[in-house]
């Protein structure tokens, strides 16, 4: 069978988007109880097909490791029996959170009588493009489902065996509980025209949200014509002020930077303040070496860094390190290099702690934690469908009330507006 052609998967696309539109008319219906209901069904469902959905990805990992693709996407890519457990804990997670559809936001009693209340909504249809990680598939899912919104993944080419089996699990549960399966569908990801069409499926899907790679997220954003929600990258610093802890400084740098290297809210660059450096370097960077940590910099004994190291988003065990002179130099190289995602800085001195947090222009800003703590679990949220770092609607990471929208109710009895 030959592949679609370009007009076949905007076909495809657009079918599947008028599909989730529809269903997500009835999502908007259900109760708290009934949404609940169904992702405690799909995490015991996904547990019941661990077995499935783990041979699924080793076909993906295969190819993955048989195309040479690097070791930090193979990380993210590869499922484990502990993974689907917390990809399962995680539908649970959202299953017991609050429901925020309905809330009431505002309300009041005009003088008119007029009673007034905003109150939360689904946005509709989500669009969700994401790269690599399959346990993102279901993160959206549920994060849409338990917010009222249908969903429409377009997951990478490099985990389409893994994708597909989470989704028929997903769309048989939805099946099974009277549910609409058409309130998540998975996209073709054979080739980027399906991105391009559901970026541009104006009137049929509500937002977008790319989550990935700068490259990704950045041709999203330049080409959607559907409103956009932006998750950036992570170039993320540790400032180790003057007035550090240096034992509790290396302990937070070697967490952001070992825990996950993989993930967008590691730290990928130290600012060592001028006045400690004599200190603080050399325990420091003895920690980060001892665990393969490669060291871009200025200093004796570190790779000579460039300014594209600066930038750089590693993803992998590599950090650049930098001297800086004082706080004010701190911030500026932040604001030149930093994506808004996630800064720390480690010290004991309450006014430098207040000043980095109020001049710092970043979605999250740490004091004497590790960036790692940027996460919508750790913040109590459950399963996040992604961080975003821009300003409008939403801002870090993204959970239930993020995929929600406003509207107004107004309550009146025969009111009519004077001429």
């Amino acid at each position: 069978m030959s592949a679609p052609t370009d007009t076949d998967v905007v076909a495809v696309v657009t079918g599947l988007a008028a599909a989730a539109q529809k269903a997500s008319r009835g999502l908007a219906t259900l109760t708290t109880a009934q949404k609940d209901a169904v992702l405690l069904a799909a995490a015991a469902a996904i547990d019941a097909a661990a077995d499935v959905i783990l041979a699924a990805n080793a076909e993906d990992v295969d190819r993955a490791e048989a195309a040479g693709t690097e070791a930090a996407l193979i990380d993210r890519l590869r499922l484990t029996p502990e993974r689907i457990g917390g990809i399962t804990g995680g539908l649970r997670q959202v299953a017991a959170l609050p429901d925020p559809v309905g809330q009431v936001v505002s309300g009041k009693t005009l003088p008119n009588g007029l009673d007034l209340r905003q109150i939360r909504v689904p946005l509709g249809v989500v669009g969700f493009v994401y790269e690599a990680r399959p346990n993102v598939t279901v993160d959206g899912f549920g994060i849409a489902f338990k917010s009222g919104n249908a969903v429409l993944l377009r997951g990478s080419s490099s985990a389409a065996s893994s994708n597909a089996a989470l989704v028929d699990v997903l769309r048989g549960v939805l099946s099974d509980n009277a549910v609409s399966a058409d309130a998540v569908a998975l996209l073709p990801s054979e080739s980027r025209d399906s991105v391009t069409a559901l970026i541009q499926a104006r009137g049929l899907v509500d937002v977008v949200i790319p989550r990935g790679g700068a490259g990704l997220i950045s041709a999203v954003v330049r080409d959607a014509t559907v409103p956009t929600i932006e998750t950036g990258t992570g170039n993320c610093h540790v400032y180790v002020h003057a007035d550090a802890d240096i034992d509790i400084a290396t302990r937070i740098v070697l967490n952001a930077k070992t825990r996950r290297p993989s993930v967008c809210n590691t730290v990928e660059s130290v600012l060592v303040d001028k006045a400690i450096a004599a200190d603080a370097l050399a325990p420091l960077t003895s920690a980060l070496q001892a665990q393969g940590v490669v060291i871009h910099g200025d200093e004796p004994g570190m790779e000579p860094a460039t300014e594209e190291d600066w930038h750089r988003e590693y993803l992998s065990l590599d950090i650049a390190v930098k001297v800086v002179d004082g706080l004010d130099e701190a911030i500026d190289h932040i604001d030149t290099y930093g994506t808004g995602h996630t800064e720390a800085i480690i010290t004991r001195s309450l006014q430098a702690a207040q000043e980095f947090t109020a001049r710092v222009d970043a979605a999250a800003v740490m004091v004497n934690a590790s960036t790692a703590f940027t996460d919508g679990e750790q913040f109590g949220f459950g399963a996040e469908i992604g961080i975003s770092t821009q300003k409008l609607h939403a801002r870090g990471p993204m959970g239930l009330t993020e995929l929600t929208s406003t509207k107004w109710l107004v309550w009146g009895d025969g009111q009519v507006r004077p001429a």
